[in-house]
């Protein structure tokens, strides 16, 4: 059984300019491919992703303020708590058409 995409549609300008901010920094894009499927903390994104750790908080910390973030925690059995991550988006579509800039966002399934 197949499932249905949701889709929702980006209509504010600075939210459209800032989705496509992102969609077009490679290192966004290697992320929220990373953290898909299951959630991960910022070690675990650089280890995986060869990104620099502190390159991977710049854009942990951009995606978070698009809200295209799922943010959870634990605390480790050292008593230190750990964030972990998970796409809130699988794809982004945008359209520029006679002057138009359309943006959707194809929502994970969480």
């Amino acid at each position: 059984m197949q499932k249905l995409q949701q889709i929702f549609k980006v209509e504010e300008v600075e939210k459209k300019d800032n989705l496509l901010e992102i969609l077009s920094d490679k290192y966004c894009r290697t992320i929220v491919e990373s953290i898909l499927d299951v959630p991960k903390s910022v070690m675990e994104i650089s280890h995986e992703t060869k990104i620099p750790i502190s390159t991977v908080y710049r854009r942990i910390q951009m995606l978070h303020d698009n809200k295209l973030l799922h943010v959870s925690g634990q605390i480790t059995e050292d008593k230190k708590k750990l964030f972990l991550y998970k796409s809130k988006i699988k794809g982004i579509h945008s359209r520029y058409d006679d002057g138009k800039v359309d943006v959707e966002l194809i929502l994970n399934d969480n």
